[in-house]
């Protein structure tokens, strides 16, 4: 009798009345009555073959279409007519209810079906546990719902090369989950078959087969194109038409290649440009033949239409629907899911708790456990106590009584007495002893963990350590470090097979305590003395063992259990499963935790029982080998898992004579499972025919802390077997219970775990926060007070308090008295009868978006998805990780080797449908990983937790993966909405009002020439060349250096003069050009481009610098050169010898139309020549030289720049820098547009100072070559790009003692200046500036400048400014086009450097791009700027003079509407700051954030691809740069893979995460590269919009492309 204090009347209808609904077989049965067919009439072998095809349904070997097609067949010649189908019902197979035990019914599943049972699934750890059949049927029409939604998935892209699998795939899978496959291969052919009937050949087929031509090797690679199938030619949708529109539009609108993009081979750039069909196109060329291909790839090419694809999938309504939110944004506000109304709240009562049965008082029961071995090995020493099994399943020997008792007392003494000294002994009683034995050896377990109760040592059982990085290792190393564990027991043979070190020590283990390893084989152990005998004292509360645990983080912590606890314990489970004296017990578990050690060797030594041990090795060789056990030794009790259920039930069919009449019990230890309930209905199904009573299943709840939670007793012959729940998934996520009324493929179905143990109180409680009673009908956590339970977490007293001494509150929050309770980690309630209902454990619990959900039902969904061709049925990890507020959930599963890219691909993206469907809950993540390569625990199941750390690290390495952000982050906040404007002249009166400045800065003062010597001599830069010839012609003005650092090439003014005058002779001899004609200068960097250019100033014509082609690269850098020659309308082309040979080549001709070069001169050998007359240009207006360059966005400009800009823009440096005659600097930059080419060409001839002129292609072959040139020549001031920096920080960063050594000293610069058009790389310069401290570079050294296209410098650190201020602002604002500065440190902080001091003569103002207004200090805004210096116009872009207008001369909309400035297409703003200039002023520091054209417009907000590729490329160790962009609204991340292949799946899930938390932006295509694919310019900047061309035309090659669902 049970005494229960109450009911729970209000669950009663949440169970069927009917004692079991009945089986498949059943319900069979009765279909073919239906259909006019007895059963029992038709033939034997068809009725065989029926039950046959009823088991490969059951097991979803089968489709149900398939069941039914082959069945029809069948029956055929037995039907009055032959079409039969199934009647709507309920296939079940069990599962919602146990089967019957009329002979009638089980007639069909004797072992004549069993007969033709095959052995091709042998399943792993979590294997059948998830086996049902009517969630095999509800993830079947789950799918069939889902594929009349027409989705097609775009399937990922990978290069063959990728496809490669990893050293992992070459092992075979271990045994617990592959096996002979050759039976059943030809009937899961025939079920696939069926498969691709049903669906692959539909139109809406998830992977077309068309095959789409491409000259790309990628495309090679990959031939999946995911249009319409070829065997259904189908109108074209909507959606591609618009993708060919969007991909016409591109093209047409895409922009001219970088003529400044770098002409080495090795350069990172080399290899990407645009196709030469645009390169070459001229401005009068037609467009038309653009539209058809680009490079003979067409443009409406597979990425644009996976992309298409993408965005068609992206439309589906999201899951739930986002609800109205208005986002403020001067906060970062989350979206917050509302309630849902009709979400389920619970209704019953508050639980009362439910009390067992009253421990019985038994008069012989031992005082202490020790005491009942010692009575055992007196009184019956003969008696069986263990036997062990070999490993093919026979007994290898068996211990008795006598000998445990003898063994046990001989360690026990060996440990007090033996191991140390009298006066000093190694243990002492209550010390820590840890157990170190293999599951395969029980016996030495046993006699080492009495002979530690003996000793009254505590013995911690632990697993053995495989190798030094063991999964887990470093977390048993934790639990033996809080236990104070130092010495461990082992056995020989355990001994020798422990890893070792060369000198044949056991190595130090990852995370362990230094070990001492003492051997218990007998012949080690010493005989005690006479007098000696162990002391046993009655159970106390002393600790008796300590048995591990691993919680859901993964820490493994040590439960111990007091001897009182483990006596009482054992008296439990006793009286609960009524163990009688000299039984016999099979145990299949593992001996050294849990019910294996519980039933296995304590309670069995307490009651003389028999244990057979059946060790993991055995049943992997011998799956049945527990069974046979079974009905040999007539086994009164048997101790399993649903595993060892289901490998019975799969190697049975040679077992005919198998008896399993004898057992009272069949205890399931993980019955408590929910899908467990599916296995015992299996088993039952094919052993009932062999004596196995439906009565005596007894599936058990338990628990690491309170051990024994409930088990089920073993029911009276033909009593009504339990009830089940049939509970709704639905329900169950909010935490309450429903009945499962409407959607029956959302149900769960769970079996009782029986009653709760005796002598113990039992509540529900609430799962988080405070231990707040359940109501009735509400899942809450099962919560235990019992004597016989875990004491503490030993050594972790914090933890201890909240799972050891939890007081339950009542609704008002009232302690429900002061008898602690233990947390147990088990989701549940109790139903009618006090019975107990387990639906799921704690770690298990993935809390997403205020849902629960179970990782076990998840499992068990993926499974129904017939995954038997594509992944391991035992080898699936589920878990969450947080990402953006909330929990994600990621499953990881170990795929076939001879699994194919399209099975994988199908089968993940039915797993994803199949999860929406039925759990109502979106996957974030699912990855495939090669066999045998996801951590295992040391039983070979999957370990979860180090799965889940190497998602995170990205040490995974995944052959398939699926993302799918899109729909299941719900919590993204609401776009922005742009506010309607406020108008300019309300934001002045507000600034105004708020006391702020308007955000204007201006340089110092130029000063004015009064000299009208002077202002003749620089007024034209030709002048002063001439003048400099005369007055000081000896003077070096330049200095070329060569790789080695060997001047190899000077100028001094007189020898520049009369070069410029040679070329001009030539030019007005041979070139017959006009005056102002244009002239293309196409020379590598070096004096003779010097000369060139003020040859052209001389004959009059226009220079027009153009970067060489390169000559291993022709067909990607000479049509740029071409276009810029077609572009600028040029006369003549000037250049030397090789390269002009070059140009008319064969190989050029290849690439361009080399008959339609214009005049070509080389200027080499030219002949002493002087020409008639120097031309003098009428005023400084008129043009001087045109500046080509391409902008980061691709945009091809050239500018006119005049005598004018050129002289005022040269003086203010000179100012800016205090450059003279006398001073010396160091120029490392490319000398072909920008602030570059003023300082190579036309600074030095103003000033009159030297330069020392270094190629940056020559520090490729010597990377010192410009730090050894500045401490060589002590230069002061050296301007460098930031490509030549970054190259210098890579390749030098590790060598400064090297350069030390070689005498390099950079203590002498005072300034370093990176020439840029950029934001200030800060990471990058303080990198530098640290790297080099240690050769003497000063701190304060390193600067950078600013300029545009319309103005070439803006900023530059001068000598006599502060130095450069920095600022660090919140990223959130800046999306918002707003500055608030934070501190140092702060989330989301961004620091940002100035960009240097302003240039003498320039003024800056910041004003809003849309209104023109002007903006208040520390707001951002677009940069303008008004200087004598800037650009006079575009040179023609396609007759746009109003672009023209707008970008050189335009007014402020309100304030001042007099000025003109130029607006530099840059966001920044401009801060006052505490130090003083020059003039003793406060310093207006002016902050670039970004390029306005690059800015990424997304939700409503303006992002910086900059701040998106720091994240990215922060993400992971082996991405070594990314870019990113945006198509079609989708996010693009470009990244590039430094590591092995093998990491590129690695990388997807990780930029994934970092953009959506550090950005808020689901990331729609993540591609992954090859070093060196993202193109970059000589002044270092990416070329993001080449990038997206490329990748658009599908030239990338990519190693891998991941389109996020």
């Amino acid at each position: 009798m049970f005494f229960l204090e109450s009911l729970s009347y209000s669950l009663k209808w949440l169970f069927p009345h009917r004692p079991y609904v009945p089986s498949s077989r059943v319900i069979f049965g009765k279909v073919m009555a239906d259909c006019g067919v007895d059963l029992y009439a038709l033939p034997k072998e068809v009725r065989d073959q029926l039950a046959e095809l009823d088991l490969e349904l059951s097991e979803g070997d089968i489709t149900q279409k398939g069941f039914e097609k082959k069945r029809a067949k069948l029956l055929a010649s037995y039907l009055p007519n032959a079409d039969v189908t199934l009647p709507d019902v309920q296939l079940s197979g069990g599962h919602s209810g146990e089967p019957t035990t009329s002979p009638e019914a089980s007639g069909p599943s004797t072992s004549s079906a069993s007969k033709h049972h095959r052995t091709h699934r042998s399943g792993g750890a979590r294997d059948e546990r998830y086996r049902s059949d009517i969630h095999t049927e509800a993830v079947q029409a789950a799918l069939a719902k889902h594929k009349e939604e027409k989705m097609a998935l775009p399937m990922p892209t990978k290069r063959r090369s990728a496809l490669v699998q990893s050293p992992g795939d070459a092992c075979t899978p271990p045994d617990t989950s592959s096996a002979s496959e050759d039976e059943g291969s030809l009937r899961r052919k025939a079920a696939f078959s069926v498969a691709l009937a049903q669906g692959l050949q539909s139109p809406d087929y998830w992977i077309n087969h068309s095959v789409q031509s491409s000259s790309t090797s990628s495309s090679a690679s990959s031939t999946l194109s995911h249009g319409e199938p070829k065997s259904q030619p189908q109108p074209q949708p909507a959606a591609s038409v618009l993708a060919d529109v969007l991909a016409h539009m591109h093209i047409e609108n895409s922009v001219s290649p970088d003529v400044t993009s770098s002409a080495t081979a090795q350069d990172r750039g080399s290899r990407m440009d645009l196709p030469p069909a645009v390169r070459g196109m001229s401005r009068g060329q037609s467009r038309s033949s653009m539209l058809d291909t680009a490079d003979g790839v067409p443009v409406n090419s597979r990425v644009s239409t996976k992309i298409q694809q993408l965005l068609n999938t992206l439309k589906r309504p999201k899951r739930p629907p986002l609800s109205e939110f208005f986002l403020d944004d001067s906060e970062e506000i989350v979206e917050v899911p509302q309630l849902d109304p009709n979400t389920p709240k619970p209704e019953g009562r508050q639980i009362i708790p439910v009390k067992g049965e009253p421990l019985g008082v038994v008069s012989n029961w031992p005082p202490a456990l020790q005491a009942a071995l010692a009575r055992w090995g007196a009184t019956q020493a003969k008696s069986p106590a263990l036997t062990v099994l070999d490993i093919t399943g026979k007994p290898l020997y068996t211990l008795t009584y006598g000998k445990l008792w003898s063994r046990s007392l001989k360690l026990a003494y060996t440990l007090l007495n033996k191991l140390g000294t009298k006066t000093e002994p190694v243990l002492q009683p209550g010390d820590r002893v840890a157990l170190v034995y293999p599951n395969s050896d029980p016996s030495m377990f046993w006699v080492a963990f009495y002979g530690c109760l003996l000793a009254e040592v505590i013995p911690v059982p632990i697993e053995v350590p495989l190798s030094k990085q063991d999964a887990g290792s470093q977390q048993i190393g934790f639990l033996l470090g809080s236990c104070g564990v130092s010495l461990a027991l082992t056995s020989e043979v355990c001994l020798k097979g422990l890893p070792k070190t060369q000198n044949g020590e056991i190595i130090q283990f990852k995370g362990w305590p230094r070990m001492k390893w003492v051997v218990t084989d007998t012949k080690y152990l010493t005989k005690p003395s006479k007098d000696w005998q162990p002391h046993i004292p009655t159970a106390n509360t002393d600790t008796a063992y300590i048995e591990y645990k691993a919680s859901k983080e993964g820490t493994v912590m040590g439960v111990a259990v007091s001897k009182i606890s483990m006596l009482t314990h054992c008296q439990a489970l006793t009286q609960a499963c009524n163990y009688c004296e000299g039984e016999t017990l099979v145990n299949v578990l593992d001996c050294k935790k849990d019910m294996g050690l519980w039933h296995g060797i304590l309670t069995s030594v307490m009651n003389r029982i028999h244990t057979i041990t059946v060790p993991y090795s055995v049943m992997k060789a011998c799956p049945m080998s527990w069974v046979q056990r079974v009905h040999i030794h007539k086994a009164r009790v048997a101790l399993v898992k649903c595993r060892d259920l289901h490998w019975a039930m799969m190697a049975h069919k040679d077992q005919k004579d198998t008896n399993l009449s004898s057992i009272r019990m069949l205890i399931v230890a993980d019955g408590a499972n929910p899908w467990s309930v599916s296995s015992c209905d299996a088993f039952l199904n094919v052993f009932q025919s062999h004596g196995l009573k439906p009565e005596v299943i007894c599936p058990c709840a338990t628990s690491p802390e309170a051990l024994t939670v409930a088990i089920r007793r073993p029911g009276a012959r033909g009593a009504p077997l339990p009830a089940r729940a049939i509970l709704s998934m639905g329900g169950l996520s909010h935490g309450v219970i429903r009945v499962n009324t409407e959607d029956k493929n959302s149900a769960l179905t769970v079996q009782d775990v029986g009653h709760i143990m005796p002598g113990a109180l039992m509540c529900i409680v609430k799962p988080d926060g405070s231990p707040q009673l359940c109501k009735t009908d509400e899942i809450g956590e099962i919560v235990i007070s019992s004597r016989a339970g875990g004491t503490m977490y030993y050594g972790l007293p914090g933890v201890t308090k909240n799972t050891f001494e939890v007081i339950p509150v009542n609704q008002s929050g009232a302690p429900l008295g002061e008898v602690p309770f233990t947390r147990t980690g088990l989701l549940g309630f109790v139903g009618p009868g006090s019975l107990v209902f387990v639906v799921g454990k704690i770690e298990g619990l993935l809390m997403v978006s205020r849902r629960r959900h179970n990782a076990d039902d998840l499992v068990a969904t993926a499974l129904a998805v017939e995954p038997v061709k594509t992944v391991y049925r035992g080898r699936i990890a589920v878990f969450s990780v947080t990402v953006f507020y909330d929990e994600r959930i990621v499953i990881v599963a170990e795929q076939r080797p001879d699994a194919s890219e399209e099975d994988s691909f199908q089968w993940m993206s039915r797993v994803l449908q199949a999860i929406d469907s039925i759990h109502q809950v979106g996957l974030y993540c699912l990855a495939l990983v090669p066999a045998n390569t996801l951590p295992k625990t040391p039983l070979g199941g999957i370990h979860i937790c180090e799965t889940k750390q190497n998602f995170l690290e990205g040490n995974l390495h995944p052959c398939n993966i699926l993302m799918c952000p899109h729909t299941c982050v719900t919590n993204m906040p609401k776009p922005r909405q742009k506010q309607p404007d406020v108008g300019p002249a309300s934001m002045l009166v507000g600034n105004l009002v708020a006391g702020k400045r308007i955000a204007q800065a201006t340089g110092r003062e130029l000063g004015v020439l009064e000299d009208q010597d002077l202002i003749r001599k620089h007024q034209f830069l030709s002048d002063a060349l001439q003048s400099r010839a005369q007055t000081d012609p000896d003077h070096i003005l330049y200095v070329l250096l060569n790789a080695k650092g060997v001047a190899v090439c000077t100028a001094t003014c007189a020898q520049l003069h009369k070069r410029a005058e040679k070329i001009t002779a030539t030019l007005i001899e041979r070139g017959g050009l006009n005056t102002g004609d244009n002239v293309v200068l196409l020379y590598p960097p070096g004096i003779d481009l010097i000369a060139a250019f003020y040859g052209c100033l001389y004959a009059g014509v226009i220079p027009v610098t153009v970067r060489p082609p390169h000559p291993q690269n022709l067909a990607a850098t000479l049509p740029t050169v071409r276009m810029i020659i077609d572009v600028s309308k040029a006369a003549c082309i000037l250049t030397t010898q090789p390269l002009m040979r070059i140009l008319r080549s064969r190989e050029a001709a290849a690439s361009v139309n080399v008959k339609t070069w214009p005049i070509i001169i080389d200027t080499d050998d030219l002949p002493r020549k002087r020409p008639p007359q120097i031309y003098k240009p009428p005023t400084a207006e008129m043009l001087a030289y045109l500046d080509f360059s391409v902008s980061t966005t691709g945009m091809l400009t050239g500018v006119k720049m005049s005598h004018a800009a050129v002289s005022t823009l040269c003086r203010s440096i000179k100012l800016q820098c205090e450059l003279y005659s006398s001073r010396q600097i160091a120029i490392c930059l490319d000398p072909y547009c920008g602030l570059g080419f003023v300082l190579w060409c036309l600074s030095s001839v103003y000033s009159g100072h030297q330069s020392i002129l270094i190629p940056p292609l020559e520090l490729e072959s010597s990377l010192p070559l410009w730090l050894s040139t500045l401490s060589q020549y002590k230069i002061r001031d050296t301007f460098c790009s930031y490509s030549v920096m970054e190259l210098c920080t890579k390749g030098l960063g590790t060598q400064t003692e090297l350069l030390k050594a070689r005498g390099v000293n950079l203590s002498c610069v005072r300034s370093c200046v990176v020439i840029a058009e950029e934001r200030p790389r800060l990471t990058l310069t303080q990198s530098f500036s640290k790297l080099f401290k240690d050769v003497g570079l000063s701190s304060r050294a390193v600067s950078t400048a600013f300029g545009s296209r319309v103005n070439l410098a803006i900023c530059m650190q001068g000598t006599a400014g502060p130095d450069p201020s920095t600022v660090y602002v919140d990223m959130k604002s800046l999306r918002h086009d707003r500055v608030r500065l934070v501190e140092r440190g702060a989330p989301q902080s961004l620091p940002l450097m100035e960009s240097g001091t302003i240039l003498a003569g320039v003024r800056v103002i910041i004003v809003n791009p849309e209104t023109r207004g002007p903006l208040g200090d520390s707001h951002l805004g677009e940069i303008w700027v008004n200087s004598l210096h800037s650009a006079s116009g575009y040179y023609t872009i396609y007759g746009e003079e109003s672009l023209q207008a707008d970008h050189f001369n335009t007014k402020l909309s309100f304030g001042d509407p007099n000025t003109l400035w130029a607006r530099t297409g840059y966001l920044g703003f401009i801060k006052r700051t505490e130090l003083l200039d020059a003039s003793g002023d406060r310093h207006d520091a002016l902050f670039v954030v970004g390029s306005l054209d690059e800015t990424l417009e997304l939700r409503g907000l303006r992002y910086h691809p900059i701040d998106i590729e720091t994240s990215v490329s922060r993400a992971h160790r082996s991405i070594a740069e990314s870019a990113v962009f945006t198509w079609t609204n989708l996010l693009v991340v470009v990244a590039e893979l430094s590591g092995s292949e093998q990491e590129a799946l690695d990388l997807v899930p990780l930029v994934t995460n970092v953009v959506l938390e550090e950005h808020h932006l689901i990331v729609g295509v993540v591609v992954i590269v090859d070093p060196g694919v993202i193109p970059i310019n000589s002044r270092g900047e990416k070329q993001r919009m080449h990038l997206r061309d490329s990748f658009l035309a599908d030239q990338l090659d990519p190693i891998y492309v991941a389109y996020n669902m």
